[in-house]
Order: C-alpha cells, then structure tokens, then sequence
C-alpha cells in the first residue's frame, strides 16, 4: 500500500504545471518534479544526489532564489514566500517561491520542500500595463507641456516655431545651413516720434501696427524671428521649407507697405502720427534654428546675409521695398520694378544693385503706387537749418542751408555741407522733419522724408503758398 501510495503522489508532482524540489538539511537534492527539471533548465542527472550548493551558490545572478532556500533551512517553522528572478543561459525568469518542509513521525523537520512557478508571463504583462500607465501619463503630461508652449510662445512666434519647440527635441540648441530669404522692416523717424507721444499711445499704436504685419507675413508663408522696437526680423522659407519663399517675401512686402494706408487711417482716428515704413529682402545661405545655450535659448538666424539685409533696409526710404540681386534672381513672377541704385553696404567687398519693387504677377498680383513724388520749385530758397544723425543719434553742430523744391514726402536741399548718399539729416520745419539724403543732383541733394512731424503740414503750405 506504501508502495502505491509513493506511486501515486510521483505521478500527481510530475503532471502538475509547479517545480517541485526537495532538499535535504545536508543540502542534498533528494526530489525534483519534470516542471522543475524544465523551469530550471536542468536535467535529473544533474540534480538529484547533487548538493544545492555546488549548483547554484557560484552562480550570483540567482542569489536571490538560492538566498530563498538558505532562508528556509535557517528558520525551520517559518515557510518562505518570494518572487524572485532566475537566469539560466541568458534567459530570465520570475518564479514565486514557496518553502515547506517535510516532518518526521515526531514532528521534526527533516527537509525543505520548494515549490515554485513560473510567472515570467505575469510580470511581463504587468510590466507592460505599468509601462502603458506610464507612457499614457507622459503623453498626458507632454500634451501639458505643449499646450503651456502654444499659449505662452503662441502670441510671439509663429505656429510653425511653435511647433517644432513642442516637437520632441524642439527645444535642443543647434541649427542648419538652408538657403532662405530674409525680410527687414523698419519704420522711418521712429525713435523722434517716440520722444514726443505718451508712452501708453505709443504702444497701442506700435501694437496695431505690428498686429496687421503680423498677420501677412504669416499668410505668406513668413516666419517672425523677433520685434526690435518697431522693427520686425522675418524669414521665409523656415522652418517649413518651399521653392517660392523669395516671391512670398516680395508679396508680403509689398501687401505690408498697402496696409499702411490702413494702419495710418486708424492712427490719424486717434490723433496718432501718420508712420512710413521701409522694407528691405535679401536672399542666400544662413544658419537657422535653435540659437543661444540651454539656459537662453531662441529660435534664430544668423549668417552675413541676414547682415546684408539689414544694410539694405538701411537704405530705404517710407513706402520702399529693395531687394537684394540674389532676390531678384530667385524670383520667377514678374516684378514692377520702380527703379534700382547701386551701394557699397558697410563691410561688403563689391558693390549691391538693389531694385525698387512696387509690384510682383501671377499668382499674387499686388501692385503698390510709388509714392515718391517730384518737388515743386520755389522762387527763392528758403533757409534752413538742419542736423547731421549718425547712428541715429542727432550730431549737435548746426548746419545751414535752402530748401530749393518741395514736395509731400522729397525736397531738395542747397548746402555747402558735404553729404553723403543714404546719410539721415534732421530739419528744423515746425518740428523735426527727418529726412534721408537719395542722391546728389548736381549743386543739390535730393531728399526723402523719412518721420514728418504734426506741424510740417501746415509750415510746407505757407512756404508753398508764398514762393511758387
């Protein structure tokens, strides 16, 4: 009957799923099960009559399924419960460990019972579900994070900027070379106008002005870089690239300097002054992207013809777009071109022709007037004087001389002072009339208004009224 029962508990431990193993208090292995042989990797021969010890003890990467066993034998009527890894030829396990032992007729234990499975499935699908949890509460949290990018950039940069700072990454200093176009803008006489409005007038009218230019450089594909006062840093091109970001930059130009009109409407329903703005676009090879360190960081632009643009625009007059050579070039609409001039911008080594545009075809169609009007001849000259403005601070040494022509926005000026092109002069003319000096026609240098003060209306139609 003994003979039969041990027949019929080996059969019920070598059909059940669990590892079996039985070790006696001397360490010998005395009984394993075919779900131990299998979970463990090893076979029969090299485990029952082995020591526990000389299999496992030198192997570290299982200290803690063999510590489970030392457990066991140390503390003989307490059974041991873990889960524990267990590696063998490079396969890693999670078994849940139980220990038992085996008691004689008088009660003692004689030897430990280990009964384990298999709960790698388990474990790997909970590690699964946690990494699920954790991967939805990132997502939740980067959804966060990018919508504090969108409302705290989203007023000063544009969608695509904002975007690519959202992007995983987007916000890794770092740029690329890319051929793209560059826009400056800049409004004439400024910094006068500044002087003499109140502060809280003054930023409603630059934001309004700011608001309608805004607007259409991103309606042509523009990317705002940054505000410098009342000037504005565009780029197109970037951060999503296309083939036309030359003509979209010559269009948005010229629908900004039409919008004018509009933008001097709503300030003169405010008293506010009449602005005039200049625009000048250069086109080739820059450095674009994410500039600065990881404590201050934008995205930028940098390279010597983003210098070069910002020259040009230095040569504009109110309500005039210049455009550098490699713009035109890469332009395949038709231009209405006004007129070009020849400079030699500051620490350029050739000189640049830069074209006038008032116009650009198909598909954009935006034609602008030229507002540069001719002067009217006087009968005398009527005497002046004026300021040199270097970097656009006033020189205070006066100079003198008559005002042969004038017109709305150019007059002609008579003076033994030597000026050069594109030098800035201030006139006394019921206020500061800032002009910029064209060309020089012979004895005469023709000037640009460039910032009209309130009074220079009424001052132009006495002197009008009395000498023509």
């Amino acid at each position: 009957m003994a003979a039969t029962l041990d027949k019929i508990q080996r059969l019920i431990t070598g059909n059940i799923s669990d590892g079996i193993l039985v070790i006696g208090f001397d360490g010998t292995i005395m009984y394993a099960n075919q779900a131990a042989y299998t979970t463990l990797g090893l076979t029969e021969q090299e485990m029952i009559g082995v020591k526990f010890a000389s299999l496992f003890f030198d192997d570290p990467v299982n200290d803690d399924f063999t510590q489970t066993v030392l457990d066991a034998v140390h503390n003989k009527n307490q059974p041991q419960k873990s889960i524990v890894p267990y590696v063998k030829a490079g396969v890693k396990k999670y078994l849940r460990v139980v220990t038992s032992f085996f008691r004689g007729t008088e009660g003692k234990a004689e030897a430990v019972c280990m009964i384990f499975s298999d709960l790698s499935e388990l474990i790997e699908l909970r590690d699964s579900m946690k990494t699920m949890d954790e991967i939805s509460r990132l997502n939740r949290k980067l959804t966060v994070r990018n919508e504090a990018l969108s409302k705290t950039f989203g007023m000063f940069l544009s969608d695509e900027i904002v975007a690519q700072l959202a992007a995983p990454g987007g916000l890794v200093p770092g740029g690329k070379k890319r051929v793209l176009t560059i826009m400056m803008s800049d409004l004439r006489g400024f910094t006068a106008i500044s002087e003499r409005m109140d502060p809280g007038d003054l930023i409603a009218m630059l934001n309004h002005y700011l608001e309608v230019m805004t607007d259409i450089i991103q309606d042509h594909k523009g990317t705002i870089i940054e505000f410098i006062g009342d000037g504005i840093l565009a780029i197109f091109g970037a951060p999503v690239q296309n083939e036309t970001h030359a003509s979209d930059a010559v269009a948005a130009a010229l629908e900004m300097e039409a919008a004018m009109d509009q933008v001097n409407l709503w300030n003169n329903e405010r008293d506010y002054p009449i602005l005039e703005m200049g625009i000048g676009i250069n086109t080739g090879e820059v450095i674009v992207g994410n500039l600065g360190s990881e404590k201050r960081m934008k995205y930028g632009v940098a390279g010597k013809h983003v210098n070069i643009c910002g020259r040009i625009e230095s040569y504009t007059v109110g309500g005039q777009i210049l455009i550098s050579p490699d713009t035109r070039k890469a332009i395949k609409a038709d231009l209405t071109v006004a007129s070009e001039m020849t400079v030699l911008p500051k620490g350029a080594v050739e000189e640049l022709v830069l074209t006038q545009v008032t116009g650009i075809g198909d598909p954009y169609n935006i034609h602008i007037q030229n507002k540069n009007d001719v002067p009217n001849k006087l009968r005398t000259p009527v005497p002046v004087c004026f300021y040199k403005i270097s970097e656009k601070h006033t020189i205070e040494k006066p100079c003198y001389g008559g005002i042969t022509a004038l017109g709305h926005n150019s007059a002609l000026l008579e003076t033994e002072t030597p000026l050069q092109e594109f030098e800035n002069i201030e006139i006394k003319a019921d206020g500061q009339l800032f002009c910029k000096v064209k060309e020089k026609r012979d004895d005469l240098y023709l000037l640009y208004y460039t910032s009209i003060p309130s009074g220079f209306k009424n001052w132009a139609r006495n002197v009008l009224e009395d000498n023509t």
